[in-house]
């Protein structure tokens, strides 16, 4: 294709829409006024925005955003003002849901892309899974209305409870709460004894599970 055949086919494609996708891999907010997005996730923004650290959650726990080598939080940046701000993290899919008033969802903190700043927010940590994550397995409480924005490696899989899955491969659950297990018996794919291997038991007849096709590390 020529220049002006490439340039009409990936320019951004310009809507209504709070949050929108432009690929697979890149999201679209149309800020007016803040949102919350994962730190270092922008990739190129237009209009007048600017961009902080936010350090407490307003209306949350405290401490949200701390030193990313601990893995006891996922840092994030506050986005202000007016224009368009694109997010990506490292070709992950993105995947935008709206949540009701009644609706909230938990999330592993690592796959948090980006909510709407009028979304209430809690961080919270799984101590029993300290052993396989530094600091434990961070998760986010996130409380509705609003849209939210998460990645996944590859296509997700979305589970009724009963389920139990991989911590690593954990990316959300709602209305369901897991139980962590650990099953000393089994060794590694590599076959290397791993000592303890946990799982994730959700129970119940509601909510949902999120897994993906790739394990975090």
């Amino acid at each position: 294709m020529n220049i002006d055949q490439f340039k009409t086919q990936h320019a951004p494609t310009e809507t209504d829409e709070t949050f929108q996708l432009e690929n697979s891999y890149t999201l679209d907010i149309a800020v007016d006024g803040s949102v919350l997005a994962k730190a270092g996730a922008m990739v190129a923004y237009t209009g007048d925005l600017s961009f902080t650290g936010q350090a407490t959650p307003e209306g949350g726990i405290t401490g949200f955003l701390k030193e990313a080598a601990t893995g006891e939080g996922t840092p994030v940046m506050n986005v202000e003002g007016t224009g368009h701000v694109y997010l990506a993290d490292r070709e992950k899919k993105v995947q935008i849901l709206h949540l009701g008033a009644e609706d909230a969802l938990t999330v592993n903190g690592e796959d948090i892309l980006a909510f709407e700043s009028r979304i209430s927010y809690e961080i919270d940590k799984i101590d029993s899974l300290a052993g396989a994550f530094a600091g434990g397995f961070t998760n986010v409480y996130l409380q509705g209305p609003g849209y939210v924005a998460l990645t996944t490696h590859g296509d997700p899989l979305v589970f009724e409870p009963p389920v139990t899955t991989d911590p690593s491969a954990t990316v959300a659950w709602n209305k369901t709460s897991p139980n962590v297990e650990v099953n000393k018996n089994l060794s590694d794919m590599i076959g290397q004894e791993s000592g303890e291997r946990f799982q994730m038991n959700f129970e119940g007849s509601d909510g949902f599970v999120v897994v993906q096709p790739y394990e975090e590390h």
